[in-house]
């Protein structure tokens, strides 16, 4: 972790700017997850990767207490809060990994040809661990040695199990550092200068056959930022023990219905470059199927080491929000279309994405594009067409106790809708509100 203890930098915050400034830091640090991320550079000083460093707020520096959460919140934002994308572009990210998370099945939310594990040297080899690596360099992982500083004959002994070395410049005496890169490169590893501070260590860096380089002296680390997307842990829960039993898609399914925020971030993992479906999703049936239940599993338990105490969903009224309504949508549905599950699904995905721009402080078109989601979703939330259109506006109506028998009354109103009445509506909503409720006092949330 090669930015980890340096001395505090001052920020550099891109990406998405603050609309509470001025509401304190504490707030703002509630409200949106940061990432750190430096460059690291090739001989010619290009752009080879980047280091993605856990932060806890738009300062630049980090404060770590578990190494664990630190690694699970950095992947949990890169791939389910920022975007792989607008984090790495086309290059690859450096992620510091504990003992604990090498051994976890959550290592495999990420694509192994654009993560790159990066050991810390906290981290104890034996052959347990090295078995390990063994597995993880067959799946197509690299592994990158941290902060060696000293020839040793523990590093000979892990050289095999390792792609790229980087040899601390700070640590390391001067006189050492020729021995390290010749003990590196005759076992035909990469060797990367991490805290180059001056031309001078560059220059000597390249002179020793240096192929890769980071630190200050190029740049110091960015703070990207990106709205918090609320996570909910009793849901997750839930849904790991759903997991645990290899319970069936329906169950699932209905799972995730409970869980919006959840469901928002299975939508981005569907998405991200580990899937590369280039299809849209019309349900939470496909969204599961596609993305297969163990992949499921693993980003709930991301989630789970990512977790940073939000509130909790039963004092949360966006998520009670969406819940309600989306859970209303497919009841009428259900309702108006008895045997078409197909347009039940598609009215619950419509409520759930109706507020996700909400919870990211952005447009709805924005977001929705970004996500893969039909167009005929993507409209009914953006431009309010279609029968889910009209869905929608009924349950915005509903849901804030206006005339909703009106609005499905109204000559604009697709076929059949009239004959919701205030009681059919009435009841309807009842419904919604129940099964939501109902779920909340199960779960304790």
């Amino acid at each position: 972790m090669s930015e980890r203890h340096s001395a505090r930098t001052r920020a550099r915050r891109i990406e998405v700017p603050d609309p509470s400034a001025g509401a304190g830091e504490t707030t703002a640090a509630a409200q949106f997850v940061y990432l750190g991320r430096q460059p690291i550079l090739d001989r010619d000083g290009a752009i080879n990767a980047y280091e993605l460093l856990f932060r806890a707020g738009a300062h630049n520096y980090a404060e770590i207490d578990c190494d664990t959460q630190a690694t699970a919140q950095v992947v949990a934002h890169t791939i389910g809060g920022i975007g792989v994308q607008a984090v790495l572009g086309h290059h690859r990210g450096f992620v510091n990994i504990d003992r604990a998370l090498l051994f976890n099945d959550i290592v495999h939310l990420m694509p192994p040809e654009r993560f790159v594990l990066e050991i810390l040297e906290t981290v104890t080899f034996d052959a347990q661990l090295t078995r390990r690596l063994t597995e993880l360099r067959r799946a197509g992982f690299q592994v990158a040695l941290d902060d060696v500083s000293e020839p040793s004959d523990e590093l000979i002994h892990v050289l095999p199990h390792t792609d790229i070395v980087k040899i601390d410049f700070l640590q390391t005496g001067r006189a050492a550092l020729g021995e390290l890169a010749a003990i590196v490169r005759s076992h035909g590893k990469t060797l990367l200068a991490e805290k180059v501070e001056t031309r001078a260590d560059f220059t000597l860096a390249r002179e020793l056959g240096f192929d890769l380089f980071q630190g200050y002296f190029f740049a110091r680390p960015q703070v990207l930022t990106a709205p918090r997307s609320r996570s909910l842990r009793p849901g997750l829960l839930r849904l790991l023990a759903l997991l645990s039993r290899d319970a069936g898609i329906g169950e699932l399914e209905a799972e995730l219905k409970l869980n919006p925020s959840v469901v928002v971030q299975l939508l981005r993992l569907v998405n991200s470059s580990a899937f590369g479906l280039g299809r849209n999703i019309a349900s939470l049936r496909e969204a599961i199927i596609a993305t297969g239940t163990r992949q499921i599993a693993r980003w709930a338990q991301l989630l789970l080491y990512a977790d940073s105490g939000d509130l909790p969903w039963r004092a949360d009224p966006l998520v009670q929000l969406a819940g309600t309504r989306s859970r209303f949508m497919e009841l009428t549905a259900s309702w108006l279309r008895p045997s078409d599950d197909k347009f039940a699904d598609a009215a619950f995905m419509t409520g759930i994405f109706s507020l996700v721009h909400v919870v990211l402080d952005s447009t709805p078109r924005r977001v929705l594009e970004k996500l893969g989601l039909a167009p005929h979703i993507r409209e009914a939330i953006v431009a309010r067409t279609g029968e889910l259109g009209a869905l929608l506006r009924l349950a915005e109506v509903a849901g804030e106790g206006g005339d909703a028998a009106s609005v499905a009354a109204a000559p604009e109103a697709p076929a059949g809708f009239a004959a919701l009445t205030p009681d059919v509506l009435s009841e309807l909503n009842l419904s919604a509100a129940a099964w939501f409720g109902a779920h909340v006092e199960e779960t304790g949330g």
